[in-house]
């Protein structure tokens, strides 16, 4: 049945994109419960095996049914662009326990028995110690599972969001939708969402839409948030395939005589516009070493640059894709 956003002619203004360290965690959380659907993210789940175990993560997956309601308020729509983790789970904590313990129910009502479970009963018989319990719980796997690997995950999501804004200027929000997924249609004024449970409909009187990548997100693309939190659409970032590769090799010998092996190595690695940070996390460099670098290939005309926020992104000039192209 579908999931349907009805848009006015304010909400079409209101569109943002966004991405969210505190999704991906609770995502990542996710996806340690159901590690056989997600072949993408093995090598992730190897690295992280041990401090997992270490994590009591029933209380989250208890509210973690497959295609029933997830609890809004442990992952609400960033407030910015660039939102921290820290932000977001402030975000988590300031949640009126009412409103959580609502929303916990809807989730456990969505998996036979979860309810009347001891951890289904100690959330539902005290909310606010429910909230404080869980937010604590989000904290400890981010920064034991997804913290390490933030400036990886960034510069993914920070690459499909420059892309996928291009497009937005390009084509359209209608041509945008129909690249991100194919369960995804436009007719002027709903979105829909094809292929989920339940009939799921929402009037966005205003608020607009936010749009955001996630790596942990694949295969999947979701729809969520009821009020009073802002709607969002979650879809599954471009490049996933080569998230957890290791650096390639060497660049071609010509390229690397006539620039010097590691600013070949930089050039190369540009697939995606990236900062410095996760270009250097990426090539296991100096920050100071990459920028210097960008610095002398973007003088020669190589690579052009952006702000986003805090943070500048490189990617390559035609002249630049034209030299790493070359055989």
């Amino acid at each position: 049945m579908p999931f349907q956003l009805h848009f006015g002619e304010s909400d079409l203004m209101r569109c943002r994109f966004a991405l969210s360290p505190l999704f991906e965690t609770q995502e990542a959380v996710r996806t340690l419960a159901r590690p056989y659907r997600h072949g993408y993210h093995l090598p992730w789940l190897r690295l992280v095996r041990e401090k997992a175990a270490a994590l009591d993560l029933e209380p989250l997956w208890l509210l973690m049914p497959d295609g029933g309601h997830n609890p809004d308020f442990i992952c609400p729509p960033p407030l910015g662009p660039l939102a921290t983790f820290e932000e977001e789970i402030e975000g988590v904590r300031a949640v009126d326990p009412r409103v959580a313990r609502a929303d916990m129910a809807s989730a456990l009502a969505a998996r036979p028995g979860a309810s009347g479970s001891a951890t289904g009963r100690r959330l539902l018989d005290d909310p606010a110690r429910a909230v404080r319990e869980l937010a604590d719980l989000l904290e400890r796997a981010w920064r034991s599972l997804v913290a390490p690997y933030w400036p990886r995950l960034r510069a993914l999501l920070e690459a499909d969001i420059a892309h996928h804004s291009r497009r937005l200027a390009d084509s359209g929000l209608e041509r945008l939708l129909s690249e991100v997924s194919p369960r995804l249609s436009w007719n002027g004024s709903t979105l829909t969402l094809a292929g989920t449970r339940g009939d799921h409909q929402r009037v966005l009187g205003g608020q607009g839409l936010v749009l955001m990548p996630s790596a942990f997100v694949w295969p999947e693309v979701v729809g969520g948030h009821e009020e009073p939190w802002q709607p969002a659409l979650v879809y599954p970032a471009r490049g996933i395939g080569g998230l957890w590769s290791q650096p390639g090799g060497r660049p071609p010998d010509a390229l690397g005589r006539l620039l010097g092996r590691v600013r070949a190595t930089v050039l190369c690695a540009l697939d995606e516009p990236a900062g410095t940070s996760a270009l250097a996390h990426r090539l296991a460099l100096a920050p100071s070493s990459v920028s210097a670098h960008l610095s002398v290939l973007r003088g020669a005309g190589l690579l052009t640059s952006r702000r986003r926020g805090h943070q500048v992104l490189y990617e390559r000039t035609p002249l630049g894709i034209a030299l790493t192209a070359a055989d």
